[in-house]
């Protein structure tokens, strides 16, 4: 699977790879600093918030344009 470039998202892991397994990727939202998990294996495939123990979204510091 080739990768998207995207302004707003940067993936910053990386596991599994081939199509009989479980491909995942952690996508951070440049914006909001948000963490999503992203999964796909075979056919499927599916996008969630990655929460904390207490069931808080993990946010990413984003660096300003400054820094």
């Amino acid at each position: 699977m080739k990768p998207i470039k995207s302004d707003r998202f940067v993936c910053t892991e990386i596991s599994g790879g081939t199509f009989n397994t479980c491909q995942c990727r952690i996508l951070v939202d440049r914006e909001t600093g948000v963490n999503y998990l992203w999964t796909a294996a075979g056919y499927a495939g599916g996008l969630t918030v990655l929460v904390d123990a207490e069931g808080k979204p993990i946010v990413t510091p984003v660096p300003t344009a400054e820094e």
